[in-house]
């Protein structure tokens, strides 16, 4: 057998493993590291390294490099960088803010509104947002773990009256093409399922997910899919982002976005408008205008309703209104998602 030196064989072993792994494999893990290369002090307050501690640090480097060198109030680091405010305990403000735990029917399987089901497929994400919902969800119970597919499918199966399923997470693109190709058939065995809508971050934050495969996938079922991607800030809509919504859009994969309202990063009509603008560039339609859902650890980005409001008058004197995205708060037991106006 001829030899093969050993950097040569890492060199294949690397091709092999597709590049959107490879990413997320030198993600930064550490805050220093990623103030560091923006130029900024790398330590941590003693207060704010807790809270690193209590909901662990990562970001895509290619996520960071959209940030601005030098500037502590970049609106992408915001969303990211541990501060003491998480170890804040404000009222209101719970581990299961929207319901979560009342509305799973089965392990992975959430049921809030009516005609459609939502399955937990992983409790990995490619980004840590610290203002998450979910930052305190038991996947190790919830999430849709090999093992309790098959009783979440069998509930699905039994459910007529559900039509549409939505995939989350964590990133239901965390799951590799094998994987999702695998949830994807077996949803579409089911026959009275007629759409499959995933909602993401990594078309955003981890655009290299974006592949012809992963598009083949999608559209390989006869489900109607649908993808709802997470920016909330146009400077997140990187060259790399818009090409691979475009990948998508060529794919005549429909296309929404969903943000939430966050204090120092779009909390005002400025903001939003020229990140629906850009996002209407790319083939993304405005869907969702998160009100922050009050998780644990996030109250430090809340907008008053107040402002909230003011700011939904402003937007719509900016913007036609097939580019004002609904502004919406999720009430746990309620059977709708709540306008705000």
């Amino acid at each position: 057998m001829e030899f093969i030196p050993a950097i040569l064989a890492r060199t294949i072993a690397s091709c092999q493993i597709p590049l959107w792994k490879q990413e997320l494999a030198v993600a930064y893990t550490q805050p220093r590291d990623l103030l560091t290369d923006l130029g900024l002090e790398p330590e941590l307050p003693q207060s704010a390294r807790a809270a690193f501690t209590d909901f662990p640090f990562l970001v895509p480097r290619g996520y960071a490099a959209q940030m601005t060198r030098g500037d502590s109030q970049d609106p992408l680091l915001r969303q990211v960088l541990p501060t003491e405010a998480e170890l804040i305990t404000s009222p209101g403000y719970s581990t299961d803010p929207v319901g979560d735990a009342q509305a799973m029917c089965a392990p992975g399987l959430l049921e809030k509104y009516r005609g459609r089901a939502l399955l937990v497929v992983t409790g990995a994400c490619a980004i840590h947002c610290r203002y998450c919902f979910r930052r305190h969800f038991s996947y190790s119970e919830g999430a849709l773990v090999h093992d309790r597919s098959l009783a979440a499918l069998q509930t699905i199966s039994s459910r007529q009256d559900i039509t549409e399923i939505i995939l989350s997470g964590g990133d239901p693109l965390l799951y590799d093409d094998r994987r999702l190709a695998d949830l994807v058939e077996r949803l579409s065995s089911i026959r009275h399922l007629r759409r499959l809508r995933l909602h993401t971050r990594l078309p955003i934050v981890l655009p290299s997910r974006v592949t012809p495969q992963l598009c083949a996938i999608l559209n390989g079922s006869r489900l109607k899919t649908l993808v709802v991607v997470h920016a909330n800030h146009a400077q997140e809509l990187g060259e790399e982002v818009r090409a691979a919504l475009a990948v998508l859009q060529q794919a005549n994969i429909p296309l929404l976005n969903q943000s939430v309202l966050l204090r120092g990063v779009n909390d005002n009509a400025q903001s939003l408008a020229k990140l629906s603008e850009a996002l209407f560039e790319c083939g993304v339609l405005p869907y969702y205008l998160h009100f922050l859902d009050p998780v644990a650890g996030a109250s430090h980005f809340e907008v008053p309703i107040a402002d909230a409001l003011t700011l939904m008058e402003a937007l719509r004197t900016q913007l036609p209104g097939y580019l004002v995205p609904r502004a919406v708060r999720e009430t746990p037991s309620a059977s709708f998602k709540q306008p705000l106006c």
